[in-house]
This record gives structure tokens, C-alpha cells and sequence, in this order.
């Protein structure tokens, strides 16, 4: 099932072709109504609603035109947006644009407008109508109600195009998936305990190359508990797998059949929805793009650094390493390893560092998020929160800051240090000795 969802959020033809159906079926509808039904509702309709044949060729033709148009400027603005997403926030980006529902909503409502006027029109002969009809209504109505649409679409547009809009849903994405991963921890005992599985060991290899998308933990756990199986996870979620790499170490008791195939998902991409490493890494390189010279906005990027802080406390508050899943105690099932909070702040700042190390407030603005995060996570991640700070000013050349930059950077790791619990220390005599 879940690998259906994720069928149909990839095929982006599915949305605009559900509305063309919709217009396909009214079309045929109305064409039955004013063929069989018209004379016997005439009384209940007010004449004004009702046209001709002629009269109706005629607006149904021009109302056919008029629809195209808009669907082709329609979609000449989307190709616009994606390039702008591309160039000017990040490539990985993309994906938030084009599986917006409303888009391609949009689009559907214009393409089913088109499509039913256009087949209004055809179903319109002399030879066949002996009275007024009423489609050409419906097809005004139609029109009007595109007409708004488009409107709304141009202010749609107007508000996604702001970086603000793109961080907040960034942001948006970034925490659905922690809280996924939390309910997760939440919802088993699992214990760091040690892992001695007993039994036939079997290798489970990937049959195909590709990114791990998702991993259905709940199933694999009833799996195993069915089967009475003991199940090693040896990938995480956004690693790349080639044909051939071991993803699962499954033990049993017997010569029973297993498959596990169908407990994770492979695909040419990578997704937000487990994948922290690569939910992180899209907010990064929108906040990169900003301090780079041809763009030159740090503020955006300082915006970006400093709520990065907030995500990262609420990723200190997920358990680490190994993670046993299966429920009974002494009868774990699953095992797990997730991702170390140490390499998430490095995976975090690596590049952030280095191309902030020359701008004074982009290093401000990284030591303010470490102090962020301090305050929201657990005291046994302070120390590492500290380390990081270390690492960023390791190449920052802080004999050459001037003198109210030094006073605030200053500033800002003696409040770190207090966040932290940490003993504070001059930077400057730090780096002259």
C-alpha cells in the first residue's frame, strides 16, 4: 500500500487527468439532458439559461479558445517557476513545487473547461436538436468558475515564489518526519540491549539500484512476529543501494519461505518523509544559494540557520544508535540503527561553515542556532552541541574580525557555554596561542 502511495505522488499526469474524465462524463451528461430530458424540464428552467444551436456553436467556440489560452499561459508560469525553484532555492526543491496539489489542480480545472466546451461543441447539430439546450450555460458557468481560478492561481503563484513560503514548508516537512520517527520510539519499548539473534541466517540483497524512500517499521515488526523471525536492518532511509547489497540479516527457526522485499522502498530519488539526513540538507542549500555570490542574501540564510537550531533540538530528543523494535520484552524483533546526533550536526554545518567562515553574521547566526538547540535538548547532547562549535571556528581567522564582530561572537559562545555547561574562553587569545 505504501508503495502505491508513492506510485501515484510521482505521476503528476494523474490529478489533471482525473478532471478531464469529470469533464468527459458532464459533457455526455448535459448532451443526453438536452437531447431526451430539455422538454420536460423546460418549465422549471428559466428561458434565459436556454440558447439555441447556433447561438451555443458560437459561445462554445469562443469559450474553447479563451480556455486554451489559459491553460497554456497556465502552464507556461509553472515551467517559469520550476526554473526559478532550480536556480535560485536548490534543484531538490523541485519536488515541493511540482507535487503542490493546487497547481496541478489548477491545471486540471483548466484542461476539464477546454474539454468540455470542445465536446459540447461537437455533440452540437442542427439534426439532432429540436429545441433550446442548456449545456451552453453549464459551459459559461464552467468558464466563470476558471476565470476565478486563474485568478486565484496568479496569487497562489505570487505567495510560493517567496523563500519565507518555501522555508516554512521545508520546515513543515522536516518536522513531520521527526515526529513520525518520534511516535515511532514512542510507541515501542525498544532497549539498547545487545543483539544476539539465534537461527538460519539469511541475506536479503536489493533487487534493483536506488535510494531507500521509507521503511515500514510496523509491518516488518509483525512480520517477524509472525513468522517468528529476527530481523537486522542494515540501511538507513536516503542511503543509496546498488543490485546486490545486503538490506536485511533475517534469522529463523526453520526452513520456512521469507520475503521482506516488501517492507521498504526503493526508488531514483530521495524523500522527506523518513529521510532527515535529506530533509535537513534541502533548508541547507536553500540557506548556501543565499550567501553565495550571485544571489548575496544572507538574511534569508541567517533566517534559515537560526530556526535550523529548532530542528535540530527536537532531533536531539530522538534516541540514537541501535533500537530494538518488536514489542514483549526479551523479544525484540527488529533491529534498527538510527543516525547519531553528532553526525547530524556535522552533516548539518559541514558546508555552512565553510562558506559562512568570511561573513560575520553567518557565523553569528550558527553559534545563535548550536544555543537554540542546546536549550531544547537533552544534557547528554551538550557536548556535542559544544564540539561543533569548535569545529566551525577551527577556520575562522578571528585576528582579522574587527573589533564590535569579536565582542559579539563573543558574546554569543559565552552563551553557549552557559546553555551548555561548558567553560567558556576567550577566542582571540585562543587563536594567537
Amino acid at each position: 500500500m505504501k508503495s502505491l502511495t508513492f506510485w501515484l505522488k510521482e505521476k503528476l499526469w494523474l490529478t489533471p487527468a482525473l478532471y478531464i474524465m469529470m469533464a468527459v462524463l458532464l459533457s455526455i451528461t448535459f448532451f443526453y439532458v438536452d437531447l431526451l430530458y430539455i422538454e420536460s424540464l423546460k418549465p422549471y428552467i428559466p428561458s434565459v439559461l436556454l440558447t439555441n444551436v447556433d447561438l451555443a456553436k458560437t459561445i462554445m467556440g469562443s469559450l474553447s479558445g479563451a480556455l486554451l489560452t489559459m491553460t497554456t499561459f497556465t502552464f507556461s508560469t509553472i515551467l517559469v517557476v520550476l526554473t526559478m525553484y532550480s536556480a535560485q532555492f536548490s534543484p531538490r526543491t523541485l519536488k515541493n513545487f511540482i507535487h503542490d496539489k493546487t497547481t496541478w489542480r489548477v491545471l486540471g480545472i483548466f484542461l476539464s473547461g477546454f474539454i468540455y466546451n470542445t465536446l459540447s461543441l461537437l455533440f452540437m447539430r442542427d439534426d439532432l436538436y429540436t429545441t433550446d439546450v442548456i449545456s451552453t450555460f453549464v459551459g459559461i458557468v464552467i468558464a466563470f468558475f476558471c476565470l476565478s481560478t486563474f485568478a486565484y492561481f496568479i496569487h497562489y503563484i505570487a505567495t510560493l515564489v517567496q523563500v519565507g513560503q518555501l522555508v516554512n514548508e521545508l520546515i513543515g516537512d522536516t518536522e513531520e518526519a521527526i515526529s513520525k520517527l518520534k511516535e515511532l520510539q514512542e510507541s515501542e519499548e525498544g532497549q539498547e540491549t545487545e543483539w544476539n539473534p539465534i537461527g538460519i541466517k539469511e541475506i536479503h540483497r536489493a533487487e534493483k539500484e536506488g535510494y531507500i524512500q521509507f521503511l515500514t517499521f510496523d509491518k516488518l515488526v509483525d512480520y517477524a512476529e509472525k513468522h517468528e523471525l529476527k530481523v537486522e536492518i542494515l540501511v538507513q532511509t536516503g542511503d543509496y543501494v546498488y543490485e546486490g547489497k545486503p538490506i536485511f540479516h533475517v534469522f529463523k527457526i526453520n526452513e520456512t519461505e521469507v520475503s521482506v522485499g516488501d517492507f521498504y522502498s526503493l526508488g531514483t530519488s530521495r524523500t522527506s518523509e523518513q529521510d532527515l539526513y535529506f530533509a535537513i540538507q534541502k533548508l541547507v542549500e536553500v540557506a548556501l544559494r543565499a550567501i553565495s555570490p550571485g544571489v548575496n542574501d544572507p538574511n534569508t540564510a541567517n533566517e534559515i540557520i537560526v530556526r535550523l537550531g529548532r530542528l535540530l533540538g527536537q532531533l536531539g530528543q530522538l534516541k540514537t544508535g541501535p533500537f530494538l523494535l518488536g514489542g514483549d520484552k526479551n523479544k525484540e524483533r527488529v533491529l534498527y540503527r538510527f543516525p547519531s546526533y553528532k553526525n547530524m550536526l556535522y552533516k548539518t554545518f559541514y558546508q555552512l561553515s565553510h562558506y559562512g567562515k568570511e561573513d560575520i553574521s553567518v557565523l553569528l547566526s550558527i553559534i545563535e542556532s548550536l544555543t537554540v538547540a542546546a536549550e531544547l535538548v537533552p544534557k547528554r547532547h551538550h557536548q556535542e552541541l559544544w564540539d561543533t562549535h569548535g569545529y566551525i571556528l577551527e577556520a575562522v581567522d578571528t585576528e582579522g574580525l574587527k573589533s564590535f564582530d569579536h565582542e559579539t561572537l563573543q558574546e554569543r559562545v559565552d552563551q553557549l557555554a552557559a546553555t551548555t555547561g561548558q567553560h567558556s574562553y576567550n577566542i582571540f587569545l585562543t587563536e594567537k596561542s
